[in-house]
């Protein structure tokens, strides 16, 4: 073996890099240091003198929720590169869980020089993004003085909190925990991401579990696909997610795709066989036309029907569970046909002026589901995040309803086809909050003007009939709503600077984000490279270990609340005594109580990372139970069946006060909305259709700030040849995009992967207007709407009308 061959057989044997071990032997040249030292003396010497390369376990937090594998090399406390799972093999089921570029420039996101460093105090207007540093002491007892004045003059209901990273009881569960040991604070219900699906699941399958449905595993069992507005090849790219399964199942099986999207999407990109381009908003339209299709040519499982669902046809009343009978006329049969109160039949060409899809396609595409013998029907949430992206949900999850293929092998519900949706990890518990009453997650911004107002006939307020006060504090930790991911930038940065309506607001975040500048008090976080805790993903089971010691002057969050539980005299009740490492060890004990398979903690501690059984064959179709024995087995809904009419929705339609335009029905029907293709007036001025999507560059906002990314992953705005050339555009010309709510400056990418008459524009850009007020961070929220969805009462950011023209 030659000397150069044998320095890596050392090299790695020893944990050495190549790169370290030819350093060290330059100096003597490799045969004299291969002969005059020992494997254990090299070892010695490179530990002694902390010269040699530590690797560490992580996994990437990004919000596509794969928790991706990280092995993060340092050297003399610095980081030199972030590599990812070199475990396993190329066998599925064992196959390495590789992270994206995302989770491979995370330090870059650490480092980067907007990081937030020493405690500040604002001293400019809120907003300008003006501070002046000070001590922790200071800053928590500002903060304290805060809370304490608006607890004492308005109660705990006027602090709102929400957690800008997973749920209330995900990875950051200390900061519910800690509000609710101080008497409370008014919470969200539902979230941004898919508080309208949920809540259609909940009046279609009883819970709004049935948004996640069947595994993409079942599409190997599968003989046609039919993606609604779903691209996991954006949102979870990696190799723990949906887009690598996607491809391998659909492999094993000759099941045909077909996208429905307005954008031709990376996850069609050569894998599909049709592509259907579909105006944003009119998908219940279609599903209406296809639905016609199916009843009239007799592909509906009737059998199916009458067993398993309620609202189909005429249904007999249940005087056990308060159920009226439905007469025929208010069936969906009827609706479909025509023999409903519209008397409008749904026939394909009606919903082909609607939709933009020729007729003569929504023909074959019905008839293929009819022959279908399993088809997975799935769609993402970007269809639900439009005015009536409610209607949308439910219209999507009547096309498997109708043909009665649900519970079965190959066969998906209509919701989303995750593969994961769950971590497992006990959470630290959060306690009980003193504050019944939720507000809907989209209208906080509305409850800091008018929250006295507010009530659960009006607002969706639910926990409690009205709100007793307005919002006066927003207490923020981690994430980017408060400015940055709400809807119409512009007009939210003006009730926000408004102290008189807000009294205080809290910010702690690793960044100077759009939402931190107007913060009061604003505390420097740690970035997930200098955190630790147990994860449990995918295939693996990892107690990721803080690579970097905190920077700066930042401190573990879990210190912070714990000081600040401290000044509110409930320290000893929020620690438990316990440290955040002993956090960690309990809850995973606590976890491994309804998880034998896990090892125990020390196991755990020694291998850092632990690949847990995965059997890719296993089954993976939901509502199997209830296809089963739905009497056993029957849904949380009015009926116990899949509720396609709802006596509470058509209650909701007549006791709500629903705004001008806005309307609920109890059959999921196409609603035509404001600011969509069907609103005529505001297209004379607005012509184009704007919708958002997720970004490979970024998981919402969070990574917008690593400049890797950026070159890597263009923000520019997707517009059609066909538009591009009636405005005089050119390829990578600066524009302004804009409507009445606001301006944006971008670049263009005019590409034939969206369809005339609509745009697209990756979200979470961060909000910056210049001077003359134009956004030129390109924020797709200077340009949405803050109106809310009718039932949800949700964000319907893919709801949008505007022009497009150079910019000056």
């Amino acid at each position: 073996m030659s000397d150069k061959n044998n320095s890596l057989t050392v090299a790695s044997s020893i944990g050495l890099s190549r790169r370290r071990f030819l350093q060290l032997s330059s100096y003597l040249g490799v045969g004299a240091f291969l002969a005059t030292h020992s494997l254990n003396s090299i070892a010695a010497s490179v530990i002694s003198e902390h010269v040699g390369e530590i690797t560490k376990w992580h996994n990437c937090w990004a919000h596509c929720h794969s928790s991706c594998l990280l092995k993060i090399v340092t050297e003399n406390g610095q980081i030199k590169r972030i590599e990812t799972d070199d475990q396993g093999d190329d066998v599925f089921g064992r196959h390495q869980v590789r992270a994206c570029l995302r989770g491979r420039s995370l330090h870059k996101r650490a480092f980067s020089p907007d990081r937030l460093k020493y405690p500040m105090k604002r001293i400019g207007k809120r907003g300008e993004g003006k501070f002046k540093r000070i001590s922790w002491d200071e800053a928590l007892d500002e903060v304290y003085l805060q809370m304490s004045k608006i607890i004492s003059k308005y109660g705990n209901q006027a602090i709102f909190n929400r957690i800008g990273f997973g749920k209330p009881d995900g990875p950051y569960h200390f900061v519910p925990r800690f509000l609710n040991l101080i008497g409370g604070f008014l919470s969200a219900e539902g979230n941004y991401s898919s508080h309208q699906i949920d809540t259609a699941s909940k009046y279609t399958y009883g819970e709004s579990k049935y948004t996640f449905g069947s595994a993409p595993s079942e599409m190997a069992h599968s003989d046609l696909i039919v993606y609604f507005g779903n691209n996991p090849a954006n949102t979870r790219m990696s190799g723990a997610n949906d887009t690598y399964h996607y491809q391998h199942y659909k492999k094993q099986s000759s099941a045909k795709t077909v996208i429905i999207d307005p954008q031709y999407t990376d996850t069609a990109c050569g894998r599909e066989d049709l592509w259907l381009a579909i105006r944003p908003g009119s998908d219940a339209a279609l599903v209406e036309a296809i639905a016609w299709v199916l009843i009239t040519e007799k592909f509906v499982d009737e059998e199916f029907l009458h067993k398993y669902c309620y609202g189909y046809d005429g249904e007999p009343g249940d005087s056990e569970k308060g159920i009226p009978s439905l007469e025929p006329s208010l069936g969906y049969k009827a609706y479909i046909l025509g023999d409903g109160p519209d008397k409008l039949e749904k026939k394909p060409e009606y919903a082909e002026s609607i939709c933009g899809i020729p007729s003569e396609q929504i023909y074959q595409l019905a008839r293929a589901l009819g022959n279908a013998k399993a088809p997975f029907i799935a769609q993402g949430w970007g269809p639900q995040r439009h005015a009536a992206g409610e209607q949308t949900a439910r219209a999507i999850f009547m096309l498997p309803i109708l043909l009665g293929k649900i519970g079965l092998p190959g066969t998906n519900n209509g919701g989303s086809d995750f593969m994961f949706s769950g971590s497992d990890i006990t959470p630290m518990p959060i306690g009980k909050n003193g504050v019944q009453a939720k507000v809907p997650c989209f209208k906080w911004l509305e409850a800091v003007e008018r929250g006295h107002e507010m009530t659960a006939l009006s607002d969706g307020i639910t926990g409690a009939e009205r709100l007793t006060s307005d919002v006066k504090c927003i207490f923020m930790y981690q994430g980017n709503w408060l400015l940055n991911q709400h809807s119409d930038c512009n007009a939210t940065a003006k009730i926000l600077a408004d102290e008189s309506k807000l009294e205080f607001i809290f910010v702690m975040d690793n960044h100077m984000t759009a939402s931190a500048k107007f913060a009061d008090i604003l505390l420097p976080d740690i970035t997930w490279l200098e955190n630790s805790r147990v994860v449990r993903f995918a295939t693996h089971l990892t107690l990721t270990e803080h690579v970097l010691d905190p920077m700066y002057e930042c401190r573990h969050p879990y210190q912070v609340f714990s000081d600040l539980a401290e000044r509110f005299g409930v320290r000893e009740a929020f620690c438990e005594g316990r440290s955040w490492d002993e956090w960690q060890q309990y809850l995973y004990e606590e976890s491994r109580k309804k998880h034998p398979e896990f090892p125990p903690f020390d196991v755990l501690q020694k291998k850092k990372t632990i690949r847990l059984p995965f059997d890719p064959e296993a089954p993976g179709y939901v509502m199997r139970e209830f296809r089963e024995d739905p009497i056993i087995h029957a849904l949380k809904t009015e009926s116990g069946k899949i509720q396609i009419y709802s006596h509470t929705l058509a209650q909701y339609a007549a006791n709500w006060q629903l705004p001008d335009g806005d309307k609920i029905t109890p059959l999921p029907q196409y609603i035509p909305t404001w600011e969509s293709y069907a609103d005529t007036e505001t297209r004379e001025k607005y012509p184009l259709q704007l919708i958002g999507f997720k970004s490979k560059g970024r998981p919402h906002s969070t990574f917008h700030n690593v400049p890797w990314l950026r070159e890597v992953i263009q923000d520019a705005l997707m517009i059609n040849p066909l538009d591009a050339r009636a405005r005089n555009l050119h390829q990578g010309q600066q524009v302004h995009v804009y409507n009445d709510r606001g301006v944006i400056s971008v670049p263009i990418r005019i590409t034939p992967r969206i369809m005339p008459g609509v745009v697209g524009l990756g979200e979470g850009a961060w909000y910056s207007p210049d001077s003359h007020g134009v956004d030129v961070g390109g924020c797709i929220n200077t340009l949405t709407r803050l109106k809310p969805t009718a039932l949800a009462k949700a964000n319907p950011q893919g709801t949008n009308l505007v022009e497009v023209s150079p910019a000056p």
